[in-house]
């Protein structure tokens, strides 16, 4: 049986289920925050130390400025009235990708990071404007910067996801097949599972049958 220590999740469909259910993408986007914290309590259950979720990309600046803003202000509010319950939990938090947003949500990221730091049950990285050709890219400068060989190691020393192991395991909900510029380096050797589900439909059911389906699952590297 294969063990599960870190599962990512392109969390996709948001938009197209809030226009299906409220007439409203805002709607889905606000639905969606109720499956992260149940799959958060559900790798909780089954012991998953490393929880990645993708939730807003270095492309997704190309939406509509109201769309964007209504999402940065509903993680203003996540943060603001979550943040004690996840300390509580001795639950991590951590922001991966570029910290480009407003000084509040700055402020609360930073704030929220720094508070959780110490916990231990599960971290919960949480991709922000985040763009993996970019984290790439930027390995390498600042690789070249100090004068180092270009190597896999050191690669990842540089990568957002550094001292964290590789995801075992890779959802992405809404029907499409494709991985969107995400964790491009970290995904080498990972199991991938594509859901038609849109995220705020996707459930227990759903997400213990993809860990029950992938612990069975013969992981060669290469081998035979």
């Amino acid at each position: 049986m294969n063990p599960v220590n870190h599962v990512a999740i392109i969390m996709d469909g948001n938009g197209r289920w809030g226009i299906r259910h409220k007439k409203s993408r805002n709607a889905g986007h606000k639905a969606g925050l109720k499956s992260v914290e149940d799959i958060i309590k559900i790798s909780i259950d089954y012991n998953i130390k490393f929880l990645t979720l993708f939730a807003f990309s270095t492309e997704n600046w190309k939406r509509p400025k109201k769309e964007i803003n209504y999402l940065f202000k509903l993680l203003e509010s996540y943060l603001i009235t979550k943040i004690s319950e996840f300390h509580k939990q001795n639950i991590k938090l951590k922001i991966i990708g570029k910290k480009k947003f407003s000084k509040k949500l700055n402020l609360l990221l930073n704030s929220a990071e720094k508070k959780t730091s110490k916990n231990s049950k599960i971290q919960i990285n949480l991709a922000l404007n985040y763009g993996s050709k970019f984290e790439l890219v930027n390995a390498v400068k600042k690789i070249v910067k100090n004068n180092y060989k270009i190597n896999e190691k050191n690669i990842e020393k540089y990568l957002y996801t550094k001292n964290l192991p590789d995801p075992d395991i890779l959802i992405r909900t809404g029907n499409t097949k494709r991985l969107s510029n995400f964790l491009l380096w970290q995904l080498a050797y990972t199991e991938i599972f594509f859901e038609k589900k849109l995220w705020p439909d996707f459930n227990r059911e759903d997400y213990s049958k993809i860990i029950n389906r992938f612990k069975k699952i013969k992981r060669n590297y290469g081998n035979v």
